[in-house]
């Protein structure tokens, strides 16, 4: 995996984590390729969470999950969703090489974080889109 992104474009992808996730209640968000590297990272101010440690365990999960995908005939599962009492946890691929994740309390509800984390993702894909376009 390879890519480089300007900050233009780290600044708009934050903008826009800031903007349609933080924003309405989510408490913290970041993309992470799939080694586990944070790209972009925004929260509420009030995280205490380790954010990196986070990132590495993600992509780990993500990774270790996908491999039960193909066991079961599935290609891969494109989102995950981990509930606990206070905080959730939700997972979102971006193209082939990004994740979007997503810790959230159970004020909001998972169909609306998903149609949001949705709407980002589209975002996130055409800034994305951009690493390739001269």
């Amino acid at each position: 995996m390879s890519y480089t992104l300007g900050q233009e474009q780290l600044d708009r992808m934050e903008d826009i984590l800031q903007e349609h996730l933080v924003d309405i209640g989510v408490r913290c968000v970041f993309l992470i390729d799939m080694a586990g590297n944070i790209i972009a990272n925004k929260d509420n101010g009030k995280i205490k969470h380790d954010v990196y440690s986070l990132a590495a365990l993600a992509a780990g999960n993500f990774g270790a999950v996908s491999a039960m995908a193909k066991i079961i005939g599935e290609g891969e599962f494109s989102l995950l969703f981990h509930k606990g009492k206070k905080e959730n946890i939700h997972f979102n691929k971006i193209e082939a090489d990004f994740l979007l994740i997503t810790i959230f309390s159970n004020e909001i509800s998972l169909g609306f974080l998903r149609l949001k984390v949705g709407e980002v993702a589209e975002m996130i894909k055409k800034v994305l889109s951009e690493i390739n376009t001269p």
